[in-house]
């Protein structure tokens, strides 16, 4: 009798162990799983749907088999060259862009990351890598001519491991980032030197074509000796503007927060031909990049373009 109770104890307990929730973070989606980190560092995976929605970086509640997402903080999207939108991650706090002398990343690429990562509340960064490669310092000077009053630059060599030491401090601040940039620039080399027992699959340029190969296939997040964590995205060659409208633009365009402290004659101004418009002025008397002012025109149009084509989809809708 003594013995059937405490097998039937020892029974509630599992149940009730089974049942407590337990604070963890995906670190891996494998399609039809995702993979759990929890405090203690133990792993374990967890079945879910392929329409779940849940993205590396989710902080979520685990009962058994069952996973719960809890709020998330920020979260990083972005649309492809085809309009599919995709969520890169969540809980995020940096972006780090990821350029080269080769590959040469996409006209507006670096503006269109940029925006993005502001407009959804992460602090941009720019890391020049390849720094072994001729152009790299070209490739350097360029990015902070036109983006060092705002944002940090980083120029270093994931291949000849140089130029980590600033980086790694900075991540070791306790930030959790991800690194994107076009295929090719040496985001999985990157990842590889600064977490040494990855060994992700590191793949060649395509001469012909001018551009990489895609080695990542499964976005995962991973903590770095020093501090801070990474999360390991897909290569892509684009980066749309998701659900950015015109007032966050000119909010966030890089190079325009000097004009931000100057106001336009009138408050809806878009910068084109307004009078009394701030930017224009500058631009006008040199203390504004014009290469900056062509590039937020460029970018200008194509989020008006995407506002009336959302408008178009609900009046159809």
């Amino acid at each position: 009798m003594g013995k059937s109770n405490k097998a039937a104890g020892r029974g509630n307990t599992f149940r009730e162990e089974a049942t407590v929730p337990r604070k963890g973070v995906i670190v891996a989606h494998l399609g039809v799983a995702v993979e759990v980190r929890f405090a203690d560092g133990e792993r374990h995976p967890v079945r879910v749907k392929r329409s779940s929605g849940h993205v590396v970086g989710d902080a979520v509640l685990v009962r058994g088999e069952v996973l719960e997402r809890l709020p998330r903080s920020t979260e990083l999207r972005r649309r492809d060259g085809r309009g599919a939108l995709h969520l890169v991650g969540a809980n995020l706090h940096v972006l780090g862009v990821v350029v080269a002398p080769q590959p040469p990343s996409p006209r507006g690429f670096v503006d269109r990351a940029i925006v993005a990562a502001r407009a959804a509340g992460l602090r941009p960064l720019i890391i020049v890598n390849k720094a072994d490669l001729d152009g790299a310092g070209d490739l350097e000077r360029h990015m902070r001519g036109l983006y060092g009053a705002s944002v940090p630059v980083f120029l270093l060599s994931a291949k000849a491991a140089t130029g980590l030491d600033s980086l790694r401090r900075f991540m070791a601040e306790g930030h959790r980032g991800a690194f994107i940039g076009t295929t090719g620039v040496g985001k999985s080399s990157l990842l590889n030197t600064l977490c040494p027992d990855l060994d992700l699959t590191v793949g060649e340029l395509c001469e012909s074509r001018g551009v990489g190969r895609h080695t990542t296939t499964v976005s995962t997040l991973h903590r770095l000796a020093d501090g801070g964590e990474l999360i390991d995205t897909p290569g892509f060659r684009d980066f749309g503007l998701v659900d950015i409208v015109v007032d966050e633009l000119i909010v966030h365009f890089p190079g325009f927060e000097q004009a931000m402290m100057v106001r336009c004659r009138f408050r809806d101004c878009r910068h084109r031909a307004e009078p009394g418009c701030a930017v224009t002025t500058l631009v006008n008397t040199g203390a504004l990049d014009e290469e900056r002012y062509q590039a937020y025109l460029e970018l200008l149009s194509e989020v008006e373009a995407a506002q009336d084509e959302a408008r178009r989809r609900e009046w159809k809708g």
